[in-house]
């Protein structure tokens, strides 16, 4: 196949000169493909697309891809450091081969270099590997570094032992392992997703109780907020009516004490008045009118005594008639 070098030994029992033909043979070969021969004796024939060798009677041709080539590495078996034998069913290794290196590499590792570079290493690297991890880490925690590590530590040696031949990729399955111990990766692994989906599933109600408390804090702080503006507005209202009464108290005031103030200046120009009108000239005058509208008629004595000063009234003679002499008002 095109991933696999192919070898190709033809030979020819024909006298003479071959070199012409074989040279003309290497003509209809793909580009990608380089002949090449391991020199025993002499006669030899280079051309652009091959190397060719002529041995006396026997001509050897060997065909080698210089194209990306996949080498598969089947059933490598490997001891972790536990003591389990467990089987790589299959690493794929991806390597191309330069042309200008095919001479070098087959001249020192043979036409089966692969084996010798490749195969023997990968075997050396799992069961490095395999010996100093456990079961656990190199079927499950460290499965996805193994391939790296030997596409790795494959070109290190590569560089110093083969150059011109490069590692593109390694591509590694899953290892078997006893069918007992397999069962219980699947049981642990079975557990494992119980206890994630428990986790997660604790996870969610915790986030949702989380969410509720949340939104319940929101909730009291918004009644809160809302009780708060409900008691500044209601205080705001009774401080706005203390002011009013305190205005309406001083407008009061001031208009009582205007009030007062006008009755008090009333009264004192009235008694400064009084004090200017209330001569005694005017009191005499004023007497005798009051003496002059008195319908009242006295007979007696004791008239004269009406008209002098004073409250106290003068004592009455012994001989003074009884009131009953004096005389009734008119229309009595």
């Amino acid at each position: 196949s095109e991933s696999q070098h192919r070898t190709v030994l033809d030979m020819k029992t024909r006298r003479g000169s071959s070199i012409n033909k074989s040279a003309a043979a290497c003509k209809h070969l793909p580009l990608d493909r380089v002949c090449t021969a391991r020199a025993l004796f002499y006669n030899t024939l280079c051309t652009s697309c091959c190397f060719h060798l002529n041995i006396l009677l026997l001509i050897f041709s060997f065909f080698f891809q210089t194209t990306l080539q996949t080498d598969e590495i089947k059933n490598v078996p490997c001891g972790t450091s536990g003591g389990v034998m467990i089987y790589f069913d299959r690493i794929e290794v991806v390597n191309m081969l330069v042309p200008l290196a095919v001479v070098e590499i087959v001249r020192n590792y043979t036409a089966d270099y692969d084996k010798t570079l490749i195969f023997n290493k990968i075997h050396h690297e799992l069961n490095q590997f395999c010996s100093v991890h456990t079961l656990q880490e190199v079927y499950i925690e460290l499965f996805d570094i193994i391939d790296e590590n030997l596409k790795t530590a494959l070109q290190k040696d590569l560089n110093c032992m083969a150059p011109g031949l490069t590692i593109q990729a390694v591509r590694v399955t899953k290892p078997k392992i006893p069918e007992s111990i397999r069962r219980n990766f699947e049981l642990m692994e079975a557990e494992k997703t119980r206890l994630l989906i428990t986790a997660q599933t604790q996870k969610v109600v915790e986030k949702e109780a989380e969410t509720e408390r949340k939104k319940a804090i929101i909730e009291a702080q918004k009644m809160a907020q809302v009780a708060q503006i409900h008691f500044q507005q209601k205080v705001m209202e009774k401080e706005t009516e203390k002011k009013i009464s305190e205005i309406e108290d001083s407008a009061y005031l001031a208009r009582e004490r205007a009030k007062a103030d006008a009755e008090f200046y009333t009264a004192a120009k009235s008694a400064e008045a009084n004090k200017v009108k209330l001569t005694t000239e005017y009191l005499e005058l004023m007497k005798y009118q009051a003496i002059a509208a008195n319908s009242k008629i006295y007979f007696g004595q004791d008239i004269p005594n009406m008209f002098v000063e004073g409250t106290n009234s003068p004592p009455k003679l012994p001989n003074a008639e009884p009131d009953w002499f004096k005389g009734k008002p008119e229309g009595q």
